[in-house]
């Protein structure tokens, strides 16, 4: 008793800093003015959110199997309840009378199937019987036609009245516009669409693919070629056996095979054949080895990939807030080589990402690698970079052997990545890796070397994390400096190789990017001069919760955005928006689904005006607040409704049909997961 007695003495009669530290450094907790702290009435519960750092989209869990969202049994038999809506399901109601897409401009004969056609023909039906017109506070004609003097979506629009001759029931526009020539696309501002043919094409397995085989036979071969050593070593001998011979015979009964199997053990030994030649023209070769466009991500402002809020829209706003590169979501392989409509959607983007623009692409085989880097190769256009994923740690991605599974087989995330190289013409290849698949284990400094020696690729991005750990703990920048110095260190030895001189400009190296806790611009500096070894950093939700997080590094100084400040920010969302999926009523659905899911970590900004200690990081939470005004606290608040209320501002009065389920169950406070 008396020991505890001196100890509180001591802390009382030393350095106040030092009765501050332990109580406003509380660890996890972000500590703000008392004047902006709500008190919780008595017996009321603290009301928190539960945010979820994995960014998974639901194309990919909704691939999952059935039991995706139920509650797993542990150990000890019972159930545990978990936080996320993994089963929701956002998609909206189409409108039930649609305009026939040929009528959208009023030119009845468009339409090619006459009376049979599904959709309405009567203008003034269809005129009749659709929603009412938006009222928006933030909006009072439509955005689209007043940014581009023409509005896409005709008489669906829900801004109709700002360009209908009401007189004359026809359309208004201040853009000449020649559908026979130009794409509403196009119209729009946006790029890298897949033609009709070209994707029609890939869902009839027409596609030629002539690269990918190629590189694949010549793969292939090297596998092959191993396989026979290794098996030669085995047998301790490596003549093949039963050559020269007229007829094979089975080796058991000594009987002559039947004409169908000695048919075709010749066509293998034709193969094998075959292979040896191909093996023998590239093993003292960097097959792969192809005349690529510069890539310079030298202290260049980075996006990172993000699976569903990073789309179309909040990319063209990262840019206007002053992002220097931008990434698409994360594509599959396979769907992209099938003509997946969904998945070709992912590399759209908008003239202003080009150049700077990369497309993401996960996958689990070389062959899966080399085709979908050579459809987008062949179908779209600008694209300044193919990034392959190896640290996605998604379940289900992991368990098909893609995302972060390419960390634990080095020799498949080459063998993907040479491939890439080879089909991709003059469009470089780049790799983002974690440090590791276990925490505690790192491999990412041997898996450098590998790329070094055996890839030519040009640009390597690391995650400051394990995938076990996953978006929890902090980022280990002491270990991805380490990594980046192993790299130069790498890179200094290959030069000095045969092979190095001859393939590499020494002019030339391999940009590294580091990843991770990236949420100011005091982190952007940090990390950036603390290792002149990295070109750049990469800032991921960061700049979803802070998206003038680049503004700040520009300044070099936080900025304190006022509430209209940040509703301007959410108005232009709002437009880029509506440019992007259209005016109708489904595409204004879209548009607040969108909304609601980059309000998911917007309304996480704690205001800098409110803080007793600033930055806020990323784990801290704050109590209960209210902000400098009610827009303040609305842009803050936790609950779902209030997201969707913040939407009716721009996108008018939530319709009936509208659904939007959170990720989390935590987002809602009234009974029931589905807000409407």
């Amino acid at each position: 008793m008396e020991q505890n007695t001196e100890k509180r003495s001591i802390a009382q009669e030393g350095d106040s800093s030092v009765k501050r530290r332990d109580t406003s450094w509380s660890k996890g907790i972000a500590h703000l003015k008392s004047e902006y702290i709500v008190p919780l009435s008595q017996g009321a519960p603290q009301q928190t959110a539960v945010y979820d750092e994995e960014m998974s989209s639901d194309r990919m869990v909704g691939e999952a199997s059935g039991n995706s969202g139920t509650n797993k049994k542990n150990r000890g038999g019972r159930g545990k309840k978990r936080g996320q809506n993994k089963n929701r399901d956002n998609r909206q109601v189409k409108e039930q009378n649609a305009l026939c897409p040929r009528l959208i401009r009023g030119d009845v004969s468009k339409c090619s199937f006459g009376d049979s056609c599904r959709f309405v023909h009567d203008i003034k039906l269809y005129l009749s019987t659709k929603k009412p017109e938006i009222e928006s506070g933030m909006f009072l004609s439509c955005p689209v036609f007043s940014s581009l003097g023409y509005c896409p979506m005709g008489f669906k629009c829900r801004f109709l009245s700002s360009h209908l001759n009401k007189e004359e029931s026809t359309l208004i526009s201040t853009k000449e516009v020649d559908p026979e020539t130009q794409t509403i696309w196009s119209v729009k501002g946006e790029t890298n669409h897949i033609s009709p043919e070209r994707k029609l094409d890939l869902i009839k397995r027409r596609f030629p693919f002539t690269k990918s085989n190629e590189v694949l036979e010549i793969i292939d071969s090297f596998q092959q070629e191993c396989r026979d050593s290794m098996k030669a070593e085995e047998e301790g001998d490596s003549t093949p056996k039963g050559k020269g011979k007229d007829q094979e015979f089975d080796k058991e009964s000594g009987q002559p095979v039947a004409p169908q199997v000695e048919q075709r053990i010749k066509e293998l030994s034709e193969h094998r054949i075959r292979q040896r030649e191909v093996y023998l023209k590239y093993k003292d070769t960097r097959y792969f080895a192809q005349e690529k466009k510069p890539l310079d991500l030298h202290r260049k402002k980075i996006i990172s990939p993000l699976t569903t809020v990073g789309n179309l829209p909040y990319r063209r706003l990262m840019r206007k807030l002053g992002a220097d590169v931008t990434y698409s979501e994360m594509a599959l392989a396979i769907p992209l080589i099938q003509g997946t409509n969904s998945e070709w959607a992912l590399p759209k983007a908008h003239k202003s990402e080009v150049p700077g623009f990369g497309v993401q692409v996960a996958c689990s085989k070389a062959w899966q690698a080399a085709k979908a880097a050579e459809a987008l190769t062949d179908s779209v256009s600008d694209i300044s970079e193919i990034n392959l994923n190896s640290g996605c740690p998604i379940d289900l991605l992991y368990r098909q052997g893609s995302g972060s599974a390419l960390l634990d087989n080095p020799a498949r995330m080459i063998r993907c990545l040479n491939a890439m190289n080879y089909v991709s013409k003059d469009i470089p290849i780049t790799v983002k890796i974690r440090t590791g698949t276990k925490e505690g284990h790192p491999i990412a400094e041997g898996l450098v070397k590998r790329l070094v020696n055996e890839t030519d690729v040009a640009a390597i991005t690391l995650h400051g994390r394990s995938r076990q750990q996953r978006y929890t703990k902090s980022a280990d920048w002491e270990y991805v400096s380490q990594v980046a110095d192993t790299l130069r260190s790498a890179e200094a030895d290959f030069k000095e190789t045969e092979q190095g001189k001859e393939s590499r400009d020494s002019k030339k190296r391999i940009q590294f990017v580091g990843n991770g806790d990236v949420n100011n611009f005091e982190d952007w500096y940090r990390y950036l001069e603390g290792n002149t070894n990295i070109d750049s950093v990469m800032v991921a939700r960061g700049a979803l919760i802070k998206p003038w997080i680049f503004e700040e590094v520009d300044s070099q100084q936080y900025l304190d955005k006022t509430s209209t400040e940040r509703l301007e920010i959410l108005k232009d969302y709002a437009q880029f928006s509506m440019e992007h999926w259209g005016t109708d009523e489904y595409g204004i659905s879209l548009c607040r689904r969108f909304f609601c899911e980059f309000m998911s970590f917007f309304h996480r900004y704690v205001p800098m005006g409110i803080c007793e200690r600033y930055p806020v990081k990323l784990n801290e939470r704050p109590p209960n607040w209210c902000g400098r005004d009610d827009l303040e606290t609305l842009m803050g608040s936790t609950d779902v409704n209030d997201w969707i209320k913040l939407s009716d501002m721009f996108f008018g009065k939530t319709d009936e049909n509208f659904v939007f389920v959170p990720k989390h169950k935590s987002n809602s406070y009234t009974s029931g997961e589905t807000r409407r």
